[in-house]
Formats: structure tokens, sequence, C-alpha cells
């Protein structure tokens, strides 16, 4: 008999971030400018 080769699907428990972690990700991602100048890209962050 052929043998079924599968791996079992592992249930990922849901992830629940920090209020404070949510803040910097969207502050930082607020603050990012990315500037393409001759095939070449700068990110600068304006704090």
């Amino acid at each position: 008999m052929a043998k079924i080769y599968s791996k079992k699907i592992v249930a990922i428990p849901a992830m629940k971030p920090e209020k404070e972690t949510v803040s910097f990700l969207l502050n930082y991602s607020k603050a990012l400018r990315i500037i393409k100048v001759a095939k070449k890209n700068f990110e600068i962050i304006a704090n």
C-alpha cells in the first residue's frame, strides 16, 4: 500500500499583541519614507 506523506496541519494560536506594540508599528510606518533615486531605494525615518 502507498504511504501518505502529508504533514498534519498544526493550528496556530491566535496572536494578541499588546497595544504598545501595535502603536509602535503604526507610528514607525507613518514615519518611514522610501525615496527611489536611480534604481536605488533610500529609507528615511522622519522622527
